[in-house]
């Protein structure tokens, strides 16, 4: 029984890096794309999607759940899904690997934490300490400066964190995970071909480029979301939302090693404090639920 325990855990733990890698290497591939400009961010996009699509409905098939993808997944989704797709590439024509990231998932996070308040959880001092710490990182993050990303960059990622929190909130409920992201992926291509066939003027593909875009699709999005899924199924809220903390400084230590780019003074602070305050936001909140459990048991 406990070598049972220790081959699910050490099974979880592999999936939970899988994915995690899986999720910076979309950073790390987008910026290598644009950042060069081997492609369009529209184009780079609809090649994202589509390729994403195709690759969960193989996923479908080959499991005997492809008439599911059908019924599966909305058009309220897809057009969250769709949202963040379009804004995260076009942010990152001005945004290094690392910074996107941060924003990106602060962003995620940051929305997360909001609904949660909305629905009426009230947040213990932990939680607002943990919130106030990463909303500063944050805007010293963003503030004016010598080295401060691109405003518009920043918003565009920031939007696309708050679209794929609300896509993530969406698909809580999902019973088949795997239908439900083919069947958002499959509304959401359309979207974005339609975007570059009204930006059919910038139209500019290289090979490499839709080779990348593809393998951002095909490897890191549609088989990174399935290896995630299934990676949940051995972990709690609490660990699941502290883990993707790792996504940002995995794909700042990509972007050095890979692109060569280089991490500023403001970028490791604001990071710290951005990724420690959620930490402690998260942390905070888990103590709350177990501190009203233990007092309503008692």
């Amino acid at each position: 029984m406990r070598h049972q325990q220790e081959m699910s855990a050490s099974w979880t733990a592999s999936l939970t890096a899988l994915a995690l890698v899986a999720f910076a290497a979309n950073s790390l591939l987008c910026r290598l794309a644009l950042g060069e400009a081997q492609v369009d961010a529209a184009s780079y996009t609809s090649l994202r999607l589509s390729s994403g699509a195709l690759t969960l409905w193989a996923i479908a098939t080959l499991t005997g759940r492809s008439r599911e993808i059908v019924q599966s997944g909305s058009w309220m989704s897809a057009a969250m899904l769709f949202m963040y797709a379009v804004a995260f590439s076009f942010a990152y024509l001005s945004l290094d690997a690392g910074t996107g990231a941060l924003v990106l998932f602060g962003s995620v996070q940051a929305t997360m934490i909001l609904a949660s308040f909305i629905q009426g959880h009230r947040p213990h001092l932990l939680e607002w300490i943990g919130i106030i710490g990463a909303f500063s990182g944050l805007v010293y993050l963003v503030s004016p400066g010598l080295s401060a990303p691109a405003p518009f960059g920043s918003a565009l990622m920031a939007l696309a964190g708050i679209a794929w929190g609300i896509y993530t909130l969406r698909g809580r409920g999902a019973g088949d995970p795997v239908a439900a992201t083919a069947g958002n992926f499959a509304r959401a291509a359309p979207l974005a071909i339609l975007v570059s066939l009204v930006l059919l003027s910038d139209l500019d593909i290289s090979a490499r480029g839709a080779w990348l875009a593809v393998l951002s699709g095909a490897l890191a999005s549609a088989l990174g979301y399935v290896i995630w899924y299934a990676a949940l199924k051995g972990l709690t809220t609490t660990r699941a939302a502290i883990v993707q903390l790792s996504v940002p400084v995995l794909a700042a230590v990509g972007g050095v090693l890979f692109l060569s780019e280089a991490v500023s003074y403001r970028l490791l602070v604001s990071g710290i404090v951005i990724l420690g305050g959620i930490a402690l936001a998260i942390w905070g909140r888990d103590y709350a639920l177990r501190v009203s459990v233990e007092t309503s048991d008692g």
